[in-house]
Order: structure tokens, then C-alpha cells, then sequence
């Protein structure tokens, strides 16, 4: 059953950033997030690409939902969010190539990330554009968030820099693994370690003032 409803509140984004945090809670695009989060800078040039053509492909399944058969949606959504990628690989074949060069092929394997597709037939599939927008607006917030957390402590720890720029004193020695793959892993989990506390502190806390008004 479509969904017509097109009240827009912050909720409808803050869901991708906090409550549906595609790496934290969801767990999905794990490929980028442990592949090309060895610097802060890498890691944010993929989020913001991976948000653009969140966006972009979002918006445009919510404009032809009605159009779209329903037994070839999901070729249609991938022939969409292919359309995208495509617009961001060559803008940053052009205006980037040292960092296109670095991510290499994860730029173009954008088109298979499950968050993308997911919202596409999920959520943008069903609502209206403006939400459709708004909410692929926070999930590609949200995954830039996440990239950016593991990219900024693994080019910290494993380099001694952030964004290029060194923190540190030529005393200081890198932990080499940061840079590497187990790197990734090491700070991923201590990273959804802490979101989860966040999260359970914050639902303790509701929960507390819950009691405290029905107390009242």
C-alpha cells in the first residue's frame, strides 16, 4: 500500500543519523566503511558521494513510484542509482583523480550498497519525494558519520595526522595496523561499543523521565 503522507519533522532525518545509523545500528555498506577509511579525508569523499547518490536516486524512485512496474523495480532502481554513481565517478575522475585513484573501485561499487537499494525500495518507494529526500538526507549523514569516526582515529593513531595535517611531534610513532585492515576492525568495534552505550544511555534516560511524569 502506498503511503501518501508528507509531514515533514526532524525525526525523518535524524532516524538515518541516530536511530537507523546504517553502520552503527544497521550494520550494512561494510565494505566501504573497513576498505577506505584509512584517512579522514578518504572517508569523507565516499560518504558524501554515497549521500549524494542516496539523494539523488531517492528522489527519483519517489518521482516515478506510481510509473515503475512492480516486476521490474529493482532493475529500474539499479539502472537509477547507476546513473548517479556514474555522475560521481567521473566528477571525481575530474576534479580529483589522486583520491579517485585511492578508492578505486569502491566509487564504483556504490551501485550494490544495500543501503542504497534498501531505501529505494523501502522507504522512497512509498513517501513522498520531500520525505524521500529528508530521510535519504539523514542516512547519508549518517553513514558519513560513520566513516569519518573510524577514518579520523585510524589517521590519527596509524599516521599521525588528520586531513593531511600532523598533530603531533616527530617523537611520535604510528601504530602501523590503523592504516591496515585489521585496523578497521579494531576500531569499529570500539566505536560500536561506545554507540551502543550512547544509546542505551539515552533510552535509560527517557525511560527515567517516563516514570518521573507518570510518578507526577
Amino acid at each position: 500500500m502506498k503511503t501518501t503522507d508528507t509531514t515533514i519533522d526532524f525525526g525523518t532525518f535524524w532516524e538515518g543519523v541516530w536511530k537507523e545509523n546504517p553502520v552503527f545500528v544497521m550494520m550494512l555498506g561494510m565494505c566501504p566503511t573497513l576498505a577506505v577509511t584509512s584517512s579522514a579525508t578518504n572517508a569523507l569523499v565516499m560518504g558524501v558521494s554515497t549521500a549524494f547518490v542516496l539523494v539523488c536516486s531517492g528522489a527519483l524512485v519517489s518521482m516515478l513510484r506510481y510509473l515503475i512496474p512492480k516486476e521490474v523495480r529493482i532493475a529500474t532502481y539499479i539502472v537509477i542509482i547507476a546513473t548517479f554513481v556514474t555522475i560521481v565517478s567521473y566528477v571525481l575522475q575530474a576534479y580529483a583523480p589522486e583520491i579517485y585513484k585511492v578508492l578505486g573501485v569502491f566509487v564504483d561499487l556504490i551501485v550494490v550498497n544495500c543501503i542504497i537499494l534498501g531505501r529505494a525500495e523501502a522507504y522512497a518507494s512509498k513517501n513522498s519525494v520531500l520525505r524521500s529526500v529528508v530521510n535519504a538526507a539523514g542516512m547519508g549523514a549518517g553513514f558519513t558519520f560513520a566513516l569519518l569516526c573510524l577514518g579520523a582515529v585510524r589517521e590519527i593513531l596509524g599516521s599521525g595526522t588528520l586531513f593531511g595535517v600532523h598533530l603531533f611531534s616527530a617523537h611520535f610513532q604510528p601504530w602501523l595496523v590503523m592504516v591496515l585492515p585489521p585496523g578497521g576492525f579494531f576500531v569499529l568495534g570500539g566505536w560500536l561499543l561506545l554507540f551502543n552505550w550512547l544509546k542505551q544511555r539515552v533510552a535509560s534516560a527517557g525511560t527515567l523521565q517516563e516514570e518521573t511524569a507518570r510518578a507526577q
